[in-house]
């Protein structure tokens, strides 16, 4: 696994973590959500989507707004095959609703840099 991309997105309060590994194999998906869990220790949830050999996994970890399916949306459209895009979202206090969420989780995406 590599790191290849982060980014950074705030929306009333809740941060956004965004990072984007390119992957040899589907079951480094386990380590990646470790070290994100560790790094990003209040967090309330790290969704994530990853594409390897045409097999699709993915998470909401219980978020609403159907994040996982935002982050797969970009791996497809950027033909992002052995990737996975995960998000960790520190809650602010302030619900953001479906719609919001969803919103905040595609502004993260577009504040991806090269680390």
């Amino acid at each position: 696994m590599r790191l290849i991309e982060q980014g950074y997105y705030e929306e009333k309060k809740s941060k956004f973590y965004v990072s984007l590994y390119c992957i040899d194999s589907i079951g480094e998906y386990k380590e990646i959500i470790k070290d994100h869990k560790k790094k990003y220790k209040k967090a309330n949830h790290h969704c994530f989507a990853l594409i390897s050999n045409s097999e699709v996994k993915m998470s909401n970890d219980s978020e609403v707004g159907s994040p996982a399916r935002i982050i797969l949306h970009y791996l497809k459209t950027h033909s992002l095959n052995s990737h996975i895009l995960i998000i960790s979202r520190i809650f602010g206090g302030i619900k953001l609703g479906q719609g919001g969420v969803a919103r905040a989780f595609r502004k993260s995406i577009d504040n991806l840099e090269t680390p």
